[in-house]
């Protein structure tokens, strides 16, 4: 990680050389960590583990050039672009055109957030983006913990808090979403 940390360095100056030995220094991490999130779609997902790693890889360096303070805080960024990836994909999916009139759902990993089997991914989002307005750090450590795949403790360590102030945000978090999202089981 400290090489990776190094080339972000070289990016942030502007070598351009850096970023090719950056893809190469992150791509299985963030294979592994896009094929995680893909595990967690439904059967008949089109979107592949390679395409989301290359789009999110696109998303984070296209355009303008980011400034990373480490590899966490890439790793965390690269979580937040496959998030909103498959965000979009589930979305654009829930269009009449692609069926969206037909009753799908997902079911989370009950290990990260104990959710309803109803809830899916957009469900999941709305909430986040919720919890991001009355509460950064506690929306910011649940993105760490299910999408980036950190351990409470690292989460805890990439957002400057303590272990066990990042256990009570924890417990607070997925009982907040929790609430929220059967709330907008109820409503429909």
């Amino acid at each position: 990680m400290s090489d990776v940390t190094r080339i972000l360095e070289e990016v942030k100056k502007g070598d351009r050389q850096a970023t090719d030995r950056l893809l190469s220094a992150v791509y299985d991490e963030l294979r592994r960590l896009a094929t995680r999130k893909l595990s967690h779609e439904r059967p008949g997902q089109t979107l592949q583990a390679t395409a989301l790693v290359h789009e999110a890889y696109l998303r984070l360096l296209g355009g303008e050039t980011a400034h990373w303070e480490n590899s966490v805080h890439f790793f965390a960024a690269a979580a937040e672009a496959m998030r909103r990836i498959l965000v979009e994909s589930a979305r654009r999916k829930a269009r009449l055109k692609h069926g969206g009139g037909l009753s799908k759902r997902e079911v989370d990993e009950a290990d990260a957030i104990i959710m309803s089997d109803a809830t899916d991914l957009i469900a999941l989002d709305e909430a986040l983006e919720k919890l991001t307005r009355e509460d950064k750090v506690k929306a910011d450590l649940v993105k760490l913990r299910y999408f980036a795949g950190l351990t409470v403790e690292q989460a805890g360590r990439a957002l400057g808090i303590s272990r066990a102030t990042a256990d009570r945000y924890w417990t607070f978090a997925r009982a907040w979403l929790y609430n929220e999202i059967n709330k907008g089981d109820e409503r429909a």
